[in-house]
């Protein structure tokens, strides 16, 4: 009993505080978002569904205007079409109607764009994100040397060489070789340019969503609040190999992060192997001591 108590104590420790092994990305036949990781995120699904109040019933609403219209005025029953015209009560209404639908809709719209486009003061992190065709080039503004290392599109063949035989986890066309790695519950500032033509930076589970211009820096920010791997696409059409140009983006506690940014410093691939050692090793100790609890 001592055995199992212990276990599960063991169990319930190693789930507060082990990595979350989350890889948010894109399914078949999804027809929702991905699960909100960021607090922005949250808005922009509850405003999707809120929109959905005024959608649905203005959808239903016109159909059946449209169906009694074809019913009651079709020619058999109506030959004669009335000249009717310039009703003040109905001219009024249409108008007054949608005006009224769109100030519900602009005003939580606007808070929201606000939101997306106000980063708080003093970010935790300042991330550069550079499109080329067709990967991505990022920097770390640290200290007095940043980290800097370019982002491919993970080869099929490069998956032992790199550890990442596991499809789920990383899934052909979105997996890259180097992720870019920011701790969890941190504000990270991105900013965004491109090297060649327009691209465009977009992280679904973060809602975020930039072009990147040459010669023009654009800025937008994030904020993780659950630890996982998450992967987004070129959102721009920059060419041949536009389908072929993801983004994934590893979110870690901050004693990972740490010890992956001293890493990075030296070796950018290495650091990565270690990284996923830890998280991989963590995931199989709260597989044991769940096993261990049953």
């Amino acid at each position: 009993m001592k055995n199992k108590a212990f276990a599960v104590l063991a169990s319930t420790a190693c789930l507060l505080f082990a990595s979350n092994a989350l890889a948010d990305k894109p399914v078949a036949w999804q027809t929702n978002f991905q699960t909100a990781a960021t607090g922005i995120m949250e808005e922009i699904t509850w405003f999707e569904h809120y929109t959905l109040w005024f959608i649905i019933p203005i959808t239903l609403f016109v159909l059946a205007l449209l169906l009694w219209i074809v019913y009651r005025f079709r020619e058999s029953k109506n030959p004669v079409a009335s000249k009717t015209s310039h009703n003040t009560a109905i001219e009024i209404v249409w108008t007054l109607g949608p005006v009224v639908i769109l100030l519900f809709l602009a005003i939580p719209s606007f808070q929201l764009l606000t939101a997306q486009l106000t980063p708080p003061e003093n970010p935790d992190i300042t991330l550069k994100a550079t499109g080329n065709q067709w990967y991505w080039s990022y920097e770390y503004e640290v200290g007095e040397s940043p980290l800097s290392f370019d982002s491919l599109m993970m080869k099929e063949e490069d998956r032992a060489s790199l550890g990442k035989e596991d499809k789920h986890e990383y899934p052909r066309l979105l997996a890259v070789d180097n992720e870019v790695v920011v701790p969890v519950g941190k504000t990270v500032r991105v900013l965004v340019t491109a090297a060649d033509v327009i691209h465009a930076f977009a992280m679904p589970a973060f809602g975020v969503k930039i072009d990147a211009v040459p010669g023009r820096l654009n800025e937008t920010w994030f904020k993780a609040e659950r630890e996982g791997l998450y992967y987004g696409q070129c959102s721009e059409l920059c060419g041949k190999d536009h389908a072929y140009m993801p983004i994934a983006i590893r979110v870690v506690s901050e004693d990972k992060y740490n010890t992956w940014l001293a890493a990075a410093a030296t070796n950018v691939g290495e650091a990565n192997k270690a990284l996923m050692a830890s998280i991989d090793g963590a995931a199989k100790t709260v597989d044991v001591a769940e096993n261990a609890a049953q």
